[in-house]
Formats: structure tokens, C-alpha cells, sequence
């Protein structure tokens, strides 16, 4: 029998990478999706050697696109979060870096037309239902990949990628604070519990004996530390009306200290079963968010800007991220409108990614496409 193949882009979007699928070339059911996921980034294994993931969570993310049927998005964004050493695929989260990569993907696949100069992409993410317009520099019709911008985390430089979110508060809870509260104590912890773009539980590293300027690498080998945020996470999901969030990589966990590099802030990120090696597009989002909101574990550690739109630079262990953020309100309340990031990704592979037979055998439909 033979091998299965399904074309595919394979791009570095912001410090992430990974396979961008057209969801025209997949199967409609999550089951059989999943599986032909694992089976072609290899999880299961900590060196994904029997397929094209990078050992890594930030190298095991995938993006599956098609056009939107809603009229405000020319793109819907489907993402999957693909384990490394477990055969799992969590379909609830989003992720901002491999966004970035999206508008540039949808272009090259022919989802999208180009214009001269500039292209804006409207997308959807279909898993938390936000909107985001990519700005994305098509000089001649064709998308450019060259250029001065920089991003920490990533080598070289490349063509600015201008990200602006839109009606990202509650992404998946349904509310900016999931618990109704700025604070909440869990095995003698404070921890802020926020939502915005991606939910997640907020503390200061201090609370755990630990200065926030740790290395991902430091973090990674405290597994001590690992085991005790893992408790308070399992636990801020229930408060957040998350359930039994055990099996998922959500809510994720987030660390802030003081800034020492002319930051507003230092945080580290963890996706949950390590510390991200720079920071999450999502994450930055709402990590800025909390660093601007009143009475929540940020107090203390910043002067939070008091004029909207504020730009809100955080440390991460590879460098830095600067978040603009549109807001209202200051002491009585907090209210995020937008949140805006300037990102590059870079077309590295194209072709067919093939998986063993078996998996799924495609019916004549869908592999005419």
C-alpha cells in the first residue's frame, strides 16, 4: 500500500515553525486529523524522527487555512498544537507567532490575491473566533520575505509582518477576568487568572523563590517548580470555568519580575511543560494586559502607563517584545480593545509531506481537492 501524500508550506512564522496545511487537503473530523498530524510531525518521540516536527513545542505547531465564509475575514486560521513526546493534538488554543506566517502562506497557496505594495489579510482564528488584520509587504504582487526588520528570537532579519488583533478579551472563557476577580489565592500563591487572546494564570516569580531572569534552559531543568505550577493551573482552570484542563495546554502559566534591560516588565512564558524560549504572540498579549491593569499581580513591579495606546516592551529569556495596546479605563476598570505586534516569518519548504499507509486513505474527493 502507499504512502498517503498531502501538500503543504513549511514556514518559520515569528520564533515559531511548522507545516500550513489548506484545509481543503484535510479531513473534516478532529479523530482522523489528529492522527495524520502525529504521523506527520513524528510525535511520540522526543526527536520526531520519524516525521518533519522539530522537537520542540515551538517547532510542533501547525496551520491549517482556507477561505472564510465570514464576511469580515478573507482567511479562517485552524491551529493545532501537536505534542512532542506524546501521540496529542490540543485543538483550543491559538498561537500568535504562527500567525504571523499566515497572511504570507494563504498568499503563496493562492487563497489569497496580492496587491502592489502591501496586502492586508483579514483572518479569522477559528479557534478562539478573534480577528486580526496582517499587514504583509508584497512588492510586484509577490510576498517579500528580505528586509531590516528584527524580532528576538530569531536570526536575521526579514520583512516586517504588522499584526493588529481585534476582540481578543475572553477569547475562550468568555470574560477578561475569568474568576471576576484581579486576584486569587491558590496553594498560597496570588495569581491573576486573565484572558486575552489565550487564557492565562499570572504570578510573580518571586512568590516561588525565583528572580524571573532565569534562562529557559534554568527553568526547564526545575522540575520541582514545574510540578508545583502544573497544581496551581489545574486548579485556576476550574476557577476560570475551564473544567479539567489536565490534558490541555490551557490556561497557560505565566511569570513576571521587574525589568532590568529597560523593559516595562520580564516574564517568562511556559506552553505549560516548559518555559518558551522567547515569548508567545498570545501570551504578550495578555502578560502586557496585566502589566497595565489595576490590583492585579503586576502592581508593584511597573508604572503602568496611564495614556491608551501604550507601548508595553516585555523581557523575555531571548530578548524583548513590544506590545501596542489600545485601552480604556485605569483604576475603576480596565477595558483592552486592541493589541498590535510587528512579526516576519519566512517561506522555508513546499511540497508533500507523506505519512504511512493506513492512516487515512483519502476517498476520490478529497484527493482531488
Amino acid at each position: 500500500m502507499d504512502q498517503t501524500a498531502i501538500p503543504f508550506h513549511f514556514m518559520r512564522g515569528g520564533t515559531s515553525r511548522g507545516p500550513y496545511f489548506r484545509r481543503a487537503d484535510l479531513p473534516e473530523d478532529h479523530e482522523t486529523l489528529a492522527n495524520i498530524l502525529i504521523a506527520a510531525l513524528g510525535a511520540g518521540q522526543k526527536l520526531n524522527i520519524d516525521g518533519i516536527g522539530g522537537g520542540a513545542a515551538v517547532t510542533n505547531k501547525v496551520a491549517i487555512l482556507s477561505r472564510s465564509d465570514d464576511p469580515r475575514a478573507d482567511i479562517d486560521y485552524f491551529f493545532a498544537q501537536v505534542s512532542v513526546e506524546d501521540r496529542t493534538v490540543d485543538f483550543k488554543p491559538t498561537c500568535g507567532n504562527i500567525l504571523s506566517g499566515v497572511g504570507p502562506a494563504a498568499i503563496e497557496m493562492g487563497l489569497v490575491e496580492a496587491v502592489a505594495s502591501e496586502t492586508v489579510v483579514r483572518i479569522k482564528l477559528v479557534n478562539t473566533g478573534a480577528l486580526v488584520d496582517a499587514i504583509i509587504q508584497t512588492p510586484d504582487g509577490k510576498v517579500r520575505y528580505d528586509g531590516d526588520a528584527s524580532i528576538d528570537g530569531v536570526p536575521g532579519k526579514g520583512a516586517p509582518i504588522y499584526l493588529n488583533f481585534k476582540n481578543t478579551v475572553g477569547s475562550s472563557t468568555g470574560a477578561f477576568m475569568p474568576t471576576g476577580r484581579p486576584r486569587d489565592r491558590i496553594d498560597g500563591i496570588d495569581v491573576s487568572c486573565l484572558d486575552v487572546a489565550i487564557p492565562v494564570v499570572i504570578a510573580r516569580a518571586d512568590a516561588f523563590g525565583l528572580s524571573g531572569h532565569e534562562t529557559a534552559e534554568e527553568l526547564d531543568a526545575n522540575r520541582e517548580f514545574f510540578a508545583r505550577i502544573e497544581t496551581i493551573r489545574i486548579q485556576a482552570g476550574r476557577l476560570m470555568g475551564m473544567g479539567d484542563v489536565s490534558g490541555s495546554v490551557t490556561p497557560k502559566f505565566g511569570l513576571l519580575a521587574p525589568a532590568r534591560n529597560g523593559g516595562l516588565v520580564a516574564a517568562r512564558y511556559f506552553m505549560p511543560k516548559n518555559c518558551h524560549p522567547s515569548m508567545a504572540v498570545t501570551g504578550a498579549q495578555c502578560l502586557a494586559s496585566c502589566a497595565l491593569t489595576p490590583h492585579t499581580v503586576a502592581d508593584g513591579l511597573c508604572d503602568k502607563p496611564g495614556t491608551s495606546p501604550a507601548l508595553v516592551k516585555i523581557e523575555h529569556p531571548s530578548g524583548t517584545i513590544e506590545v501596542t495596546i489600545d485601552f480604556e479605563g485605569g483604576e475603576n476598570g480596565f477595558k483592552m480593545n486592541s493589541a498590535g505586534l510587528m512579526r516576519t516569518a519566512r517561506l522555508l519548504a513546499r511540497g508533500e509531506v507523506f505519512i504511512r499507509p493506513g492512516i487515512w486513505q483519502q476517498s476520490s474527493a478529497e484527493a482531488a481537492g
